[in-house]
């Protein structure tokens, strides 16, 4: 369906995980969370894809919340089961037996950060920024915390966190967020024929290699989040969108 939050994209063994609401700069939603869970989990399980590329719609990666749709009244259907989708799309993020590479245009914030971070290996466009800025909303940035902590040092998260600075493609790989920056109209090509090399190696390879990254983990999705996360069946608290 071209109007679902989320759309899959296969090529000869591997496959594109789109957000696909381009109209919103794929900001997230309940069903985004749903979506994002189902169509990993059912590449994950397809052995004929050895690895995977999240990206956004439109030439945007995700924008965050759509606090539009989350202060709207009547609630959404979605609203009070968010944090318990949200929590789907993340496990099956970290999941999935086979690597996950990003490819960020434009830029990825707050919970669009989330997902980036998530990727196992991030392109990013040299103009296009990723901002973890829940701190200056008076927000907790529990999933940023989670991917961050699991791969970067301390002094790394709290730059990240702590400040809520933007930071652009060249800075992200100073950093380690992300492994290569590149022209941003270059980039879609450029993640496309990564992940074609890639999944050209021989089959099962690159599933071997991440599995044993994690074993260093030895702990369960939700074990891990619920480390960050302080009571996921709390009711969201999405502040109100800022008029200018």
């Amino acid at each position: 369906m071209t109007d679902a939050p989320v759309r899959v994209v296969r090529h000869d063994r591997w496959a594109e995980v789109v957000l696909n609401r381009p109209e919103r700069k794929n900001a997230i939603i309940g069903p985004t969370g749903a979506a994002l869970a189902e169509a990993i989990g059912e590449l994950d399980a397809d052995d004929t894809i050895e690895l995977l590329m999240l990206r956004g719609a439109g030439g945007a990666f995700c924008s965050g919340l759509d606090l539009k749709a989350f202060n709207t009244e009547p609630k959404p259907d979605w609203h009070a089961d968010f944090q318990g989708l949200w929590r789907r799309a993340h496990r099956a993020l970290f999941e999935c037996r086979k690597p996950i590479v990003g490819a960020l245009e434009r830029y990825a914030i707050n919970g669009g950060a989330a997902l980036a971070l998530a990727c196992d290996y991030l392109l990013v466009g040299t103009e296009a920024f990723l901002e973890v800025a829940e701190v200056r909303l008076g927000m907790a940035a529990p999933y940023n915390l989670a991917w961050l902590t699991l791969r970067h040092p301390e002094s790394v998260v709290a730059s990240i966190t702590l400040t809520g600075e933007r930071l652009y493609g060249p800075r992200l790989v100073e950093l380690g967020l992300a492994q290569r920056a590149v022209d941003d109209a270059a980039l879609p090509g450029a993640a496309g024929e990564f992940c074609a090399q890639l999944a050209d190696y021989p089959p099962g390879a690159l599933r071997t290699i991440k599995s044993g990254m994690r074993r260093r983990l030895d702990v369960s999705a939700d074990a891990w989040f619920d480390r960050f996360t302080a009571a996921a069946s709390e009711p969201l608290k999405v502040p109100r969108p800022i008029r200018p």
